[in-house]
């Protein structure tokens, strides 16, 4: 029964503000142009990676889901060190998991983890695009070629004249299938690729979403894809913080809890991890229960959702296996340093590192967090309607 009651108590302790995070996040979701990110990350350099790892940061993406979106970042052009920084801001923090850090851990976690989040990203960035230059670029197929309608590369030569954007007729014959047609239909202007302008013209414009309509999408989102994204890892981590409250005194893991030691162990434990940042909050608030030291646990909320397998697998094969240590190199380094830098501030300045404290029953009334509760229950039971329904 006390498992059941101390589940209970950070459940409703964690659910006003997973709301408020997963509302926040839906907006941002459906309000952010879908051709903003390719347009600001498109060249290696700094500042391209600090608008990345900044753009990453407050976004709706555990670690599941920034891989695709990476991706397609990287084959529409953006740089290795843009998709990188992008890459590990996105699962290392959101807004989401900031409000459930403040919640769960207290402000100053809430306040350290985005900064080294982002520092994180900005240090792997660079160091995968210094990488980069090293080494041959990535297939022309990932990084199509500007003024290619055919994504063609620096072996294959455009054919200029009025259908300069199509290849030579024995292009045609290796490429069929492709946006390029048969010169029999180029000279067709409703078939021909070379002629996208005329039928953009000629296009009528569709209607703009109202305001309400777009506040529906991003309920929806909320609800529906990200809840479900990260209910299962959410539960796991709850749990286990109630199984440590309840049955893991709190010196037990104090002799060996801080330090470089801890902070390794963290590592080590994460890296086979999947697992996004805002799942990875109630498992750091039960290891803080279980005398693990502030800045270990800022290690594994680093370094867990970014170093996971499949993540380092689409870094290898996308940006290249020398990538791959850059990357590692840049994530665990970060993860390290702000560790011992929020042990230090901890220890020198006394910020306050209370995990699941009753302070926080105080900042909103019962009604709001029983209320919370219960419509974050109801939505993960749909959820779980909705799976068993489809099969």
């Amino acid at each position: 029964m006390d498992l059941i009651s101390n589940f209970w108590q950070l459940f409703v302790l964690s659910a006003p503000w997973l709301m408020l995070g997963l509302l926040i996040a839906g907006i941002i979701n459906v309000y952010l142009p879908t051709h903003f990110l390719n347009r600001h990350l498109g060249k290696e350099g700094l500042w391209t990676t600090v608008k990345a790892a900044l753009i990453g940061a407050p976004m709706p993406l555990c670690s599941c889901g920034v891989i695709p979106a990476a991706v397609g970042l990287r084959r529409a052009g953006a740089s290795k060190s843009a998709t990188t920084s992008f890459l590990v801001s996105t699962p290392e923090t959101g807004i989401d998991s900031v409000s459930v850090s403040y919640a769960l851990l207290g402000p100053f976690m809430a306040v350290i983890r985005p900064i080294a989040a982002v520092c994180s990203a900005i240090t792997a960035g660079l160091l995968v695009g210094r990488e980069g230059s090293l080494e041959p670029s990535v297939t022309a197929s990932s990084t199509p070629k500007q003024g290619a309608c055919c994504g063609s590369n620096d072996k294959v030569p455009a054919v200029e004249g009025p259908s300069s954007c199509c290849a030579s007729e024995v292009q045609l014959d290796k490429q069929s299938g492709g946006c390029c047609t048969p010169q029999t239909q180029v000279t067709q202007a409703t078939s021909s690729c070379c002629n996208t302008d005329k039928k953009a013209s000629q296009s009528t414009p569709q209607a703009q979403p109202s305001a309400l309509s777009k506040l529906q999408q991003a309920l929806h989102f909320s609800a529906t894809k990200l809840l479900s994204d990260t209910a299962l890892w959410l539960m796991i981590g709850l749990f286990f913080a109630a199984v440590v409250q309840t049955y893991v005194p709190t010196s037990y893991l104090s002799q060996w809890g801080s330090g470089i030691l801890a902070m390794t162990v963290m590592v080590l434990v994460s890296i086979p991890m999947y697992i996004c940042a805002t799942a990875s909050t109630p498992i750091a608030a039960g290891l803080l229960l279980a005398g693990v030291s502030p800045g270990a646990v800022l290690v594994f909320m680093l370094a867990g959702p970014a170093t996971n397998i499949a993540t380092l697998g689409v870094v290898g094969k996308e940006l290249g296996r020398r990538a791959v240590a850059a990357y590692l190199t840049g994530v665990i380094g970060v993860a390290l340093l702000f560790g011992v830098l929020t042990d230090y501030l901890v220890g020198e300045f006394g910020f306050n590192v209370t995990p699941l404290g009753g302070q926080h029953q105080e900042v909103l009334p019962p009604w709001l967090e029983q209320g919370s509760a219960v419509i974050l229950a109801l939505l993960l039971i749909r959820l779980l309607w909705l799976k068993f329904s489809r099969r």
